[in-house]
């Protein structure tokens, strides 16, 4: 007997119908003598709605109340689920977070998990039962709900795998598994078997939409073998797991974009000690995540300061440095631009073979692709370029590199 987590996504959940399947899945699983905890997002579109209702009602709606509204579409999608399963002849109960609970900060719309009590869910499938779980939501100390933000039902289920000591966490979504990149922009792009925790977790940092950055997080620190599998489909998946030697001769296992992105430029900043920290600090206190960092050489005392910020942060970001800058800073002028894209490649062939950004920016120039911004790291490169070029530079990279059907880019011996 296994325990096994599975998430199912708001395309698997998307009406009723949909969710019986879902309960197909979860019965079949379930009668092959093994524990099922299930974890599910609100229905595809709700939590859109319910952020856009959110967005009527204030300009900037982050806040207790914002979680209070947008927690509410998973409440819908458990009942449902526990009811179908049921009436299957299966015992069902569903749990909202604060009902297991899971603990978080009480950082509202980006809340992160503290600690998780299974005593609960543990009692439910000794007893025989299948534990239904919300994603995406949490409570914190002082009992408010609270949300883990986009794509938070992947770090939902993967935390639950980790705290009830799961043997698989299964991810379902709308696609086979993780691709070379967006089947949409390259209809070569292959299917992965099994990639890494590192190269996900860069993979989902830059764009990739198949897992959700902190899922990946959880499942690398608590070695969780995550599968990332269509819920429409009876193919195999994609396996995330420990790096092993067959990954290394892979040069480069994908491309990913990110056009939610925009690029905050300070100009003509005084160039002492501190001023980074005070142009900064006000970002950090308000929840905003800053991505790429650059800093021009400084002349004249004086220097350029450009980073990158989500779109959903970027009207608040651009607001918050225009104020601050305003003060002792003293910059000569802050601009913005939202029409940008981050283009990446990763590998963690990449560790042990040189070349690789170098031909990427080869690659780029020959289209005539400017890089505005670049960033690396042992397994990834990076460039921000401008969005309309974002579909060019990802089916030339794709092709540069050998990652369509068939091909494989594996490192000289």
């Amino acid at each position: 007997m296994a325990l096994i987590v599975q998430k199912y996504g708001g395309t698997s959940v998307g009406n009723v119908e949909r969710i019986r399947n879902v309960a197909r899945r979860v019965a079949n699983t379930y009668s092959q003598g093994n524990k099922v905890v299930v974890v599910l997002s609100a229905m595809s579109g709700e939590t859109n709605k319910l952020v856009g209702l959110t967005q009527e009602a204030s300009e900037f709606p982050i806040g207790r109340e914002y979680d209070v509204i947008i927690a509410t579409g998973e409440q819908v999608t458990i009942g449902l689920l526990s009811l179908v399963l049921k009436e299957m002849g299966y015992r069902s109960k569903s749990f909202l977070g604060y009902q297991v609970p899971i603990i978080t900060d009480s950082q509202f719309g980006s809340a992160r998990i503290e600690s998780i009590d299974d005593a609960k869910l543990m009692e439910e499938l000794d007893n025989g039962g299948i534990a239904v779980v919300a994603g995406f939501q949490g409570v914190d100390i002082k009992g408010n709900i609270t949300t883990l933000g986009r794509g938070g039902s992947d770090t939902t289920a993967v935390a639950l795998a980790a705290a009830l000591r799961a043997d698989l966490c299964e991810i379902y979504t709308d696609v086979e598994g993780v691709y070379t990149t967006d089947p949409n922009i390259c209809t070569n792009a292959r299917k992965l078997d099994k990639v890494s925790y590192d190269e996900m977790l860069e993979m989902a940092s830059l764009g990739a939409k198949v897992l959700q950055t902190r899922s990946v997080e959880f499942a690398k620190k608590y070695e969780i073998p995550v599968m990332v599998r269509s819920s429409f489909s009876d193919a195999g998946g994609t396996l995330v797991c420990k790096e092993d030697k067959d990954m290394e001769k892979v040069v480069v296992s994908g491309v990913t974009y990110n056009k939610g992105e925009a690029k905050i430029s300070v100009l003509r900043v005084p160039d002492r000690p501190g001023i980074a920290a005070k142009l900064f600090r006000p970002l950090t206190e308000t929840g905003i995540n800053v991505d790429m960092i650059v800093q021009n050489i400084s002349h004249d005392a004086h220097t350029d300061l450009t980073f990158t910020v989500s779109n959903s942060d970027y009207k608040r970001a651009l607001k918050l440095v225009k104020e601050t800058t305003a003060g002792e800073i003293g910059a000569k002028e802050v601009v913005g631009d939202p029409n940008i894209a981050k283009v990446s490649i990763i590998g963690a062939g990449m560790r042990s073979h040189a070349g690789i950004a170098s031909k990427m920016f080869e690659v780029l120039a020959n289209e005539g692709i400017n890089i505005q911004m670049i960033s690396t790291s042992e397994i990834k490169v990076s460039c921000v370029i401008d969005v309309k070029y974002t579909e060019l530079a990802v089916r030339v990279l794709h092709d540069a590199f050998g990652l369509g059907s068939g091909e494989v880019a594996e490192e000289k011996e």
